[in-house]
């Protein structure tokens, strides 16, 4: 019976699953990864902790399952995208990478924007230009880190760089290149003009795969370090947000996937793509389909920080059950009514991505007084996410994209009053699903796709139902309209003091490693 292994490089945390061809999922691990945040905005995460997680998820998913590493056919593997990895012509790590929600490089944005024609971008690329880019990452670290920069010899993405750790191949998939900036929307090949505008000998760039071709087998050294075995074929794997769409089942026009994870993605399916520099572009995993997409760069995360640095000393009330902060928290949120006591929050904490491209903004508390309290503010952040996810909607019916339908999956998918308040207020309601691992199903039914031992690409979405359906509470809706216009508003009227005080800082300027 053929196996599949899945591995999925996430933000705060490596998956891993093993699938068989029958939809049975036989065994499920995870380890923590660390997110470093050295100066504001900044987010890096170090690559040797995504393969030592790798190494520790393999044997744990093989004992659990009772199966042998010879009994898997073929490994995916998906992560998020655009990491930045680099390495030097030892093959040694240069620095930790530069994650997809770094928010350094907001001089080499307008610097790239002004040398460049945007529409002309945009429509080469299906993305505008923006911190996401791999190019103004570059020019940041030539400009801040020129020792780093001169020793390059090889650039990678998150899942890229695992692939090379467990086959000794280089490349990087499609859609990696695509949100790179790199790759022409049509040709499909990367464009020497755009590789040119990150200043780097086009050499270092591996050459580009599909998500299902194979790239490489497991070598005897990966086999050694992760209990597999040497010939395990390994397809070049997914960006982790179309995986985990494709898996949710997101393939027809108007169905919409809400990701609630570390970072919050909002993704769409179509066969007609429309690029608009509000949204990202990539490809669908299914052949023919395009996945138009935004991602707000902390939501997850940035309640993680909150538990972290603010609310660890919650606690239950005496006798109560043993449960989580971020689940004692939302019991506390429950008992606050919709508005949060007149707390607004902006989850701009690492800047933020789409849709509005800044990354100077940050994130606040606004409206607060001696009055509000700890659930005050845990409730305003679980509204002020679901604001960011409303004006994505916006921009997708502004665009022409129909919403039909929203999914939602992801850790977040757990907290029931979060849901709730997505509902309320996007106005429609949000289907949970059931059985959802997450992008790591996803790189697995690849891999058996890839290798030709499944044949359906369909297949994958046998192994999720549907869960709960939340209808929004139309008391709700009034409140929450007029809060979503002040959310909106705030951002703008503070736009400009992001920006003064970002210079004043020095952020993105003359900050270095």
């Amino acid at each position: 019976m053929p196996l599949f292994l899945g591995l999925d490089i996430g933000t705060t945390s490596t998956i891993g699953i093993l699938i068989d061809h029958t939809n049975r999922v036989l065994a499920t691990a995870s380890c923590p990864v660390d997110l470093s945040s050295p100066h504001a905005g900044w987010a890096e995460e170090d690559p040797h902790q995504w393969w030592s997680n790798v190494c520790a998820i393999v044997p744990r998913v093989l004992e659990t399952a009772q199966c042998r590493a010879a009994d898997i056919s073929a490994i995916g593997v998906t992560g998020m995208v655009p990491a930045l990895v680099l390495l030097g012509n030892n093959d040694c790590l240069l620095r930790p990478s530069i994650q997809q929600s770094d928010g350094r490089s907001g001089v080499e944005v307008a610097e790239i924007a002004s040398e460049v024609d945007p529409e002309k971008f945009l429509e080469t690329t299906g993305n505008g230009i923006n911190q996401q880019l791999i190019a103004t990452k570059l020019r940041w670290l030539e400009r801040h880190e020129p020792d780093v920069f001169r020793q390059i010899s090889t650039i990678f993405g998150s899942y890229d760089f695992i692939n090379w750790k467990l086959t000794g191949a280089r490349s990087i998939e499609q859609n990696w290149a695509l949100e790179a900036g790199f790759l022409s929307l049509e040709t499909r090949a990367l464009a020497p003009d755009l590789v040119a505008l990150a200043h780097i000998d086009p050499a270092v760039l591996p050459d580009v795969k599909l998500s299902h071709e194979i790239v490489g087998e497991v070598t005897l050294e990966a086999a050694a370090a992760t209990g597999l075995v040497k010939g395990i074929p390994v397809v070049a794997g997914c960006a982790d947000h179309v995986a985990s769409a494709y898996v949710a089942g997101v393939v027809e026009e108007g169905d919409i996937l809400i990701k609630f994870g570390g970072a919050g993605d909002i993704l769409a399916a179509t066969s007609q793509i429309r690029p608009d520099p509000r949204l990202f572009t990539d490809f669908h995993i299914v052949p023919g389909l395009f996945m138009p997409n935004g991602c707000m760069a902390s939501t997850g995360s940035l309640l993680n920080w909150f538990v972290a640095e603010i609310a660890g000393n919650v606690t239950t009330e005496p006798g109560a059950a043993e449960t989580t902060a971020h689940a004692r928290l939302d019991a506390l949120a429950e008992d606050v009514p919709p508005g949060a006591n007149g707390v607004l929050a902006l989850p701009y904490f690492l800047g933020e991505k789409t849709p509005i491209h800044d990354s100077f903004a940050r994130g606040t508390f606004t409206g607060m007084s001696l009055n509000n309290t700890m659930a005050d503010m845990w409730r305003a952040l679980l509204e002020g996410t679901c604001f960011g996810f409303r004006h994505h909607i916006e921009v997708m019916r502004d665009i022409g994209y129909p919403v039909r339908r929203i999914l939602a999956s992801d850790g977040g998918t757990a907290s029931r009053v979060w849901m709730q308040i997505a509902a309320d207020i996007l106005g429609m309601p949000v289907q949970l699903l059931t059985n959802h691992p997450g992008s790591c199903l996803g790189a697995a039914w690849l891999a058996g796709m890839g290798t030709g031992a499944v044949s359906d690409w369909a297949g994958v979405n046998r192994f999720v139902g549907e869960g709960s359906l939340i209808s929004p509470n139309p008391k709700n809706g009034e409140l929450y309209d007029a809060r979503y216009v002040q959310y909106r508003q705030l951002y703008e009227r503070l736009r400009p003091l992001f920006s003064d005080m970002a210079r004043e800082n020095g952020e993105g300027l003359a900050l270095s490693h």
